[in-house]
């Protein structure tokens, strides 16, 4: 079940970038964009092994390179993650609204 969901995501993704070390895929990120407005980062994650060495950073500028400069880069973080995406250059914003899934 959970592969279906997930290959649901990376098919429905438009922006899909990844690291890799020796073969072993160690991180990946996942975001819908228009290219000319808004990129939503729905999913960052790197490998625990791998973490602390800059992957996610270079993920998101990656990203960030791919969408260029006048594109809003937009996420929701996991509660774990909220002091990370402070240090690597997102701000917190007040303006936000959601609908939480239902399942």
């Amino acid at each position: 079940m959970i592969w279906l969901e997930s290959n649901k995501m990376f098919a429905n993704a438009n922006l899909i970038i990844s690291a890799w070390h020796e073969g072993q895929l160690v991180g990946v990120c996942r975001a819908l964009t228009d290219f000319s407005y808004c990129c939503y980062l729905s999913d960052l994650a790197v490998d625990k092994a791998f973490q602390k060495q800059g992957i996610g950073h270079e993920l998101i500028d990656r990203v960030r390179s791919a969408i260029g400069e006048e594109v809003a880069l937009i996420l929701l973080s996991a509660p774990e993650a909220m002091t990370y995406y402070p240090k690597v250059g997102f701000k917190n914003v007040e303006n936000g609204f959601i609908i939480k899934r239902i399942r």
